[in-house]
């Protein structure tokens, strides 16, 4: 078993960190760690760690303190790669990766194999993750979300944390985690952490490393396309505010675009009118034609993105919110840009003014 002394500033223990590669070895680890109860946590990763991950384990090694206990695991996921997948593409960086892990603040790094995970072979029985499993990444990818589910509730057993802590980028693995967690009552915390993203916006991902330049310009038309909703969601907000805080308007039965007209403001009155054409209290519809059109844009380009699904959702199960739609969603976009899949999201509120 080797030993890599764990970097983080203000570490009470002064305990190494550990790569070890079997379930006995981070059972000894752990228990030689003796971590009091609420301060178990992990941070689950297929390798080809990068910032986003980093974040995630920060994220860990803050909440539980200095006292606690932080694993990382490393494993990737044969049950999650359907036929034509990059599994044997998918990146193995086990060096780098334990610099990253150990410098964030890692405890122990569980790298297994896969006949240690699935010590009889794939397994018979698999967690189901039922029809929000079926939509969106599902059905792009059938079975990947049954496959991701088992491994991480395999995971969750063998590492016994108090939490877990997921990306927010992955919202829809996120979602379905939680939902598996309350249905089978496993005694854990999930803990979702924003979305990282480069400084250009294209969310970290360890795929982003197979996009030529060429195929990073016309990548960044995700993060674009969702800023663009996030940014029409604000402007309808502040139109509504507006139009609403006019004299007389509340006393008379005119729509928010009649309204703003009487200001005079062209462009207003137009944003207006798309708004109530949209819908009079949601406007969901020019949320997503606001993020459908840098799409389509980039869908010109070349190289072209390929897009396969915009959807804006409920985070509760993932289908298409109405247009009237009030309270939390979010907007997923997947894409293709030559050979490389990439999927983003941003959390959106709708009617958080009135």
């Amino acid at each position: 078993m080797s030993l890599l002394a764990r970097k983080t500033a203000g570490d009470a223990r002064h305990q190494p960190a550990e790569l070890v590669p079997t379930v006995a070895d981070l059972a000894d680890a752990r228990a030689r760690f003796g971590a009091a109860p609420g301060r178990n946590a992990v941070v689950m990763t297929m390798g080809a760690l990068h910032e986003g991950h980093a974040t995630l384990i920060r994220a860990a090694r803050e909440r539980v303190g200095d006292e606690g206990f932080v694993v990382v695991t490393v494993f990737v996921n044969p049950l999650q790669f359907g036929a034509g997948e990059d599994l044997d593409r998918y990146p193995r960086t086990l060096d780098a990766d334990l610099r990253l892990a150990f410098d964030a603040g890692a405890s122990v790094v569980f790298a297994p194999g896969a006949d240690e995970v699935y010590p009889g072979g794939e397994p018979q029985v698999r967690i189901t993750a039922g029809p929000m499993g079926e939509r969106l990444e599902g059905a792009s990818r059938p079975g990947h979300f049954d496959g991701m589910l088992t491994v991480v509730a395999k995971l969750l057993h063998l590492t016994s944390p108090d939490l877990a802590f997921f990306g927010q980028k992955d919202a829809q693995q996120l979602a379905l985690i939680r939902r598996m967690v309350r249905d089978l009552n496993f005694p854990v915390e999930i803990v979702g952490v924003p979305t990282v993203r480069e400084d250009d916006g294209l969310a970290l991902s360890s795929r982003n490393r197979y996009l030529s330049a060429e195929e990073r310009r016309t990548a960044l038309a995700l993060s674009r396309a969702l800023f663009a909703a996030r940014d029409r969601l604000a402007a309808q907000a502040a139109l509504r505010a507006r139009a609403d805080a006019l004299p007389g308007a509340q006393g008379r039965a005119e729509t928010r675009a009649e309204a703003l007209s009487r200001l005079g403001e062209a462009r207003a009155a137009a944003d207006a009118h798309a708004v109530a054409q949209a819908a009079e209290g949601g406007g969901a519809e020019a949320v997503r034609a606001a993020a459908r059109a840098v799409l389509d844009d980039a869908g010109k380009a070349e190289p072209p993105l390929d897009l396969d699904y915009l959807a804006l959702v409920d985070p509760a199960d993932f289908t298409e919110v109405a247009d009237d739609h009030d309270g939390e969603a979010i907007l997923a976009v997947a894409a293709r840009v030559g050979t490389t899949r990439l999927i983003d999201n941003i959390p959106l509120t709708f009617g958080a003014t009135k």
